[in-house]
């Protein structure tokens, strides 16, 4: 983008804007190979009866840091070309299970013209309009 483009995209944003979300419903062979692919050995998100049965889980547990890479996907997607992450940061309150569906948003609470950053508060939400894990971010435009 040019930067008349990138220019006017930080001028026309304001605290409260909010920013698409993004349905995830996981299934446990995109679990496997996401954690497989972290070398996260962890039977509860790979083998449902210890899950279940030693674990005491209603079933296979999402793991954590792929709800932190769908917050970081929903901003990139927002961002586009026109800025980057400089920091987020997450916490994982609420255990999720294969067959839900969580959603990742967020909306801007700051924005600094000056130093051409926003500050933005982002989530996952489950089913229930849950938020079960809660974050924020700094992004700053090109």
């Amino acid at each position: 983008m040019n930067e008349a483009a990138n220019t006017d995209r930080i001028a026309d944003l304001r605290e409260g804007d909010e920013l698409p979300t993004r349905a995830h419903t996981p299934d446990n062979v995109q679990l496997m190979l996401y954690n497989a692919v972290l070398w996260n050995g962890h039977r509860i998100h790979f083998d449902e009866p210890y899950a279940k049965d030693v674990e005491g889980y209603p079933g296979l547990g999402i793991a954590g840091p792929m709800l932190g890479d769908w917050l970081h996907q929903c901003l990139e997607e927002w961002l586009g070309e026109d800025g980057r992450i400089a920091s987020i940061e997450y916490s994982n309150r609420v255990a999720s299970y294969i067959g839900e569906t969580l959603t990742a948003g967020g909306r801007v609470i700051a924005v600094d013209q000056n130093v051409r950053e926003a500050t933005v508060d982002v989530w996952i939400k489950n089913e229930a309009d849950d938020i079960i894990t809660p974050g924020q971010a700094v992004v700053r435009f090109h």
